[in-house]
This record gives C-alpha cells, sequence and structure tokens, in this order.
C-alpha cells in the first residue's frame, strides 16, 4: 500500500505557488455576528463533464497538499482504492465551490478557491482593478444594517492621487445615490462598473451627517501597486538636553515578489542617513512573498544571516517526500545577505524594532514580526493582528504533458521537483484548457527559530491605539496617532496625549474588503509538481 500511495503521489500534478501565512489571508467563514462573504463568487454555469473535471482537481489536490488531510475522511487516500466509491465522490455536488467547502476542516478560516486563475495572479503580483482609493466600511452602529464607507489611504501613482479630489479620513455613506447595506456594498464598492460616485458625509457633534458632495472615481484596470507608500526619516528632538535623532519610518503595504531592489533602495537612504531607530508601518499590510517578507527582515538586521528566520510544518505524507527530495532545508527560511539577483542588501543591524499593525494586518506581516522575535526586540504598537499562522497555496490544474516537456526532473528522477516561477509562461505551463479554476488551500503551519507559532488569535500589541474617524491623521506625519504614539516611545518624553475618540475603528463593527483578503496572501518564488496520474 505504501508503494501504491507514494506512486500516486508522485503521479498527481499540481504546481503551486505558497501563499500564506496569509498570514495573508483568504476570506473567513459567514456568522452572524459578521458580514464577511466569500471573495469569490461564481457567475458561470458548470456544464456536467466541467463539474467531474473540477471536482476531480479538487480532491486530489486536497489530498495531496492539504495542510489537515489526514483529519478529513472524506479526503482519506482509503477513498482511491475504490474507483466506484471515489466516483461518488466527486459526483457528489453539482458546484465546484461548495464541493471544495466541503471538504475543508473545521479549524480552516482561510482555503479558497477561484473561478479566474489570473485574477489571483495579478493580485499576489500587485496588479489590480482600482480606483485608486483605499476604503473601509464600518458598520454605522452596533446592530445597524447601514454601512459607513471611510478612505484609509490613496494608492501612489493613481489617478486618484493625481486628481486630489478625496483624501484619508473622507467618510461616504452611499455609491451612486444608494445608501449601503450590509446586502448591497459588495455590488456597489467592489464591482467592475468604470465610474463610481460616492455620496460624501462628514461628522458633526459625534454624528455622521450626509452631505451634497459627490466624488466621482475612474476605475483602472490592471494598475500596479507601489506597496512602497511611504518611505521617510522623521528629526526627533529626544530627552531633556534637546538632542535630535533621524528615524527612518516605512509604510509597506504589500510584500511582493521582485521589490526586493526597491526595497534595497529605501534602506540604502536610511543607512545614508544614519537613522538611530525604524518604524515599520504594516497596519494595511496584509502579507504577500515569504522571500520578499525575508529580504526586509534581513535589512533590518544583517547580523543574522544564514540563520533560520521560519519553519514550516506541511501534512505529514508530503512533508515527508519533500524532506526525503530535498532535505530539510527545503521547509526552512533563513536570513539572506543578498536579493535574488545576487544584489547585496543594505542592513542596519538593528537591535530593536518599531512595528504598527491593525486588524488588518496579516500572513507575511505577522511573519514579520514573529520571525524577529527571537532574535531582536520588536515593539508592536495599534491592534491585534489577524493571526494567520498558517500558509496557503495556489493549486493549478496543469496537464499530464506538462511535465514531460516543460519542466526538469529532480536528481532522482522521481516526480517531485523545483523550478522557479518566473521561468515558465502560462502558456509553458499547459494549465488545463477546460477549465480556469484554481485553489489556494491552507497547506503548511508556519513557526518562527524558536517553534513558536501560535498566534491563531492574532499578535497582540505592545502599545494598544486604533484608529479613529475623527482624527485619522496625515500618513507620515508626527501628529498621525499611531505614528505619534511610537516616536513618544523613541523620545522619552510624555509628548504624547491619549485620544478618547468616540468613533474608533475596531474589528467588530468592520466589514471585510474582498480585495484586501484576495492580498492577503504569503506565497514562496519557487513550486513543487508531482506528475498528474489521469486513471482516476
Amino acid at each position: 500500500y505504501y508503494l501504491f500511495f507514494k506512486k500516486f503521489i508522485f503521479q498527481t500534478l499540481f504546481i503551486i505557488f505558497l501563499n500564506g501565512v496569509l498570514v495573508g489571508c483568504t476570506p473567513e467563514k459567514v456568522n452572524e455576528n459578521n458580514f464577511t462573504q466569500p471573495v469569490i463568487n461564481f457567475y458561470s454555469t458548470q456544464n456536467t463533464k466541467e463539474i467531474l473535471d473540477v471536482n476531480d482537481f479538487i480532491w486530489k489536490g486536497l489530498n495531496e497538499y492539504y495542510y489537515w488531510q489526514s483529519k478529513v475522511e472524506l479526503l482519506s487516500d482509503e477513498n482511491l482504492v475504490d474507483a466506484k466509491g471515489y466516483s461518488e465522490i466527486i459526483d457528489s455536488n453539482s458546484n465546484s465551490q461548495d464541493f471544495f467547502y466541503s471538504l475543508l476542516h473545521p479549524d480552516d478560516r482561510f482555503s479558497v478557491i477561484y473561478d479566474n486563475y489570473k485574477e489571483l495572479q495579478n493580485s499576489l503580483g500587485g496588479v489590480i482593478s482600482s480606483t485608486g482609493v483605499e476604503w473601509g466600511v464600518l458598520r454605522a452602529c452596533e446592530n445597524c444594517n447601514e454601512l459607513i464607507g471611510y478612505v484609509k489611504y490613496i494608492l501612489t501613482g493613481s489617478i486618484a492621487e493625481e486628481e486630489k479630489k478625496i483624501s484619508r479620513g473622507d467618510i461616504f455613506t452611499g455609491v451612486d445615490g444608494n445608501i449601503l447595506t450590509a446586502s448591497n456594498y459588495l455590488d456597489l464598492l467592489y464591482g467592475s462598473q468604470p465610474f463610481i460616485s460616492l455620496n460624501m458625509a462628514s461628522i458633526k457633534n459625534g454624528k455622521i451627517v450626509s452631505s451634497p458632495e459627490i466624488v466621482k472615481l475612474k476605475r483602472e484596470e490592471n494598475f500596479q501597486i507601489n506597496p512602497i507608500q511611504i518611505s521617510k526619516t522623521i528629526d526627533l528632538t529626544t530627552g531633556d538636553n534637546g538632542s535630535s535623532k533621524k528615524i527612518g519610518y516605512l509604510m509597506y503595504n504589500q510584500f511582493i515578489l521582485g521589490m526586493g531592489n526597491d526595497l534595497n533602495s529605501v534602506f540604502e537612504d536610511f543607512k545614508s542617513q544614519n537613522i538611530s531607530d525604524l518604524i515599520i508601518d504594516l497596519r494595511y499590510n496584509g502579507g504577500g512573498s515569504i522571500r520578499n517578507c525575508i529580504e526586509l527582515s534581513s535589512m533590518i538586521t544583517g547580523q543574522f544571516q544564514n540563520k533560520i528566520f521560519a519553519k514550516e510544518k506541511w501534512n505529514k505524507k508530503l512533508e515527508s517526500l519533500i524532506i526525503e527530495e530535498f532535505g530539510t532545508e527545503k521547509i526552512i527560511n533563513r536570513f539572506v545577505g543578498s536579493l535574488s539577483d545576487g544584489q547585496q542588501i543594505n542592513h542596519l543591524e538593528l537591535s530593536r524594532v518599531f512595528v504598527i499593525t491593525s486588524s488588518e494586518t496579516a500572513s507575511a506581516s505577522e511573519l514579520l514580526i514573529n520571525g524577529l522575535t527571537p532574535y531582536i526586540e520588536v515593539i508592536h504598537v495599534g491592534q491585534q493582528t489577524v493571526g494567520k499562522n498558517v500558509g496557503s497555496t495556489t493549486v493549478y490544474d496543469y496537464t499530464e504533458d506538462s511535465t514531460e516537456s516543460n519542466f526538469p526532473r529532480s536528481p532522482s528522477g522521481k516526480g517531485l521537483g523545483s523550478v522557479q516561477v518566473s521561468e515558465y509562461t502560462d502558456e509553458e505551463r499547459e494549465i488545463n484548457p477546460d477549465h480556469t479554476f484554481a485553489m489556494q488551500p491552507i497547506v503548511f503551519k508556519i513557526a518562527n527559530a524558536e517553534d513558536f507559532a501560535d498566534y491563531s488569535s492574532g499578535l497582540i500589541p505592545d502599545y494598544l491605539i486604533k484608529e479613529d474617524l475623527t482624527r485619522m491623521g496625515t500618513l507620515g506625519s508626527k501628529e498621525e496617532p499611531l505614528l505619534e504614539r511610537v516616536l513618544a516611545l523613541i523620545s522619552g518624553t510624555e509628548k504624547y496625549q491619549p485620544y478618547d475618540g468616540k468613533m474608533k475603528i475596531s474589528k467588530n463593527r468592520s466589514v471585510k474588503n474582498p480585495l484586501l483578503l484576495q492580498r492577503q496572501n504569503m506565497f514562496k518564488s519557487e513550486v513543487f509538481f508531482t506528475k498528474k496520474d489521469k486513471s482516476h
């Protein structure tokens, strides 16, 4: 049985981009206290052949890669022994989305399936359809159906930034003349309409007051996000003697593979200005590339090159195969001294770093905090994070010929191999032309060098402070409340005065942003694959 099972593992072809500790997060399940809805909605009708083809792809992908595979009876390897029983499983649901979710473990909050893998690919690379305005949505009151939208920030380089019609802290209560509610906000705010009009409002005496002002925004297709929203140095007076320090401030909003060079330039500037302290603002960062996270962590430090940054724990059967084929190093992530192109990293060798978070901070952002904690002092300011201590992958359905014609074999000649994602185009990978489904199941749990990974409820800040609609402030300004708090900690003065706002942005009133959830991923720059067995 072992030989049969091992042969099957090597004969099933999927390519996976490791995403997640997602630490980039995929959608949470709907519950009565939250308006969260699945990110992906299927609008096309599946025919019978496609349903069986996709359901077969789903089952085999989860059976091979899913972190909880051994704890889900329907995903047991024994189901493959009985061909009739297996056929009944994949024919048990006429909706592939429902079939996927029926196979998940009860503890899984983050696995998700997509009906268009290209949208996912773009999102991971920071390419989105956007008005240039990043907004949040809140319930107007504790049990209200009505919602309030507010502007978190304007994307650098967008039309919205150029036109300056709207800015951080602005509030709106309607879209295209429709009052925002829990039942319509997804269609109104996250549809595909080329233009969108926001019905603005203001806060007066602690109440939301509608305004006649309308702000019209244009949606840009294929907009490339610059995750470096702000990088600057701040002159800070410290102590009673009036001495000064230079503080580095970086607001980084997504870990994108290939951003290492731009980050390296930022740190070259920090280094040349001899900053004494560094603030990394991850409040709107949902995660992204593990490699990019490690690069940033290595720039902050530098004195721990080649030491363990994080460890991955896969399902038992797959982990044993990975270790047998490549050794334990394949599931260990280490600090680096250079970028992927060989460029030496500009590192600061700091012994402490200040990190700003919110209830949206997830995946690779949490990994940065957890991975650095065994080595340097991480002063955490803001809100408790999402709590994604598990990693997801994007699993595609590849044709059998992909392995033979385009992918190098492993040294042993077995079917499990490793290649760089960037070496192949979609055409060269030969994705199954019969459908465009891809899934993003949780495939590993991630821990730091001290084996700590138990933060599924989120990382708790050392200094709790929430953003407030009545005092959002200008990002990067010394007076912006969260940054002001960090600067007070660095200066050692009592200049910071707690603000007891009445309209604080809290997690229990927030409504999920599906675009943000799509970006809450953590993926690796390499892929594993096995050859697909078409006998099932």
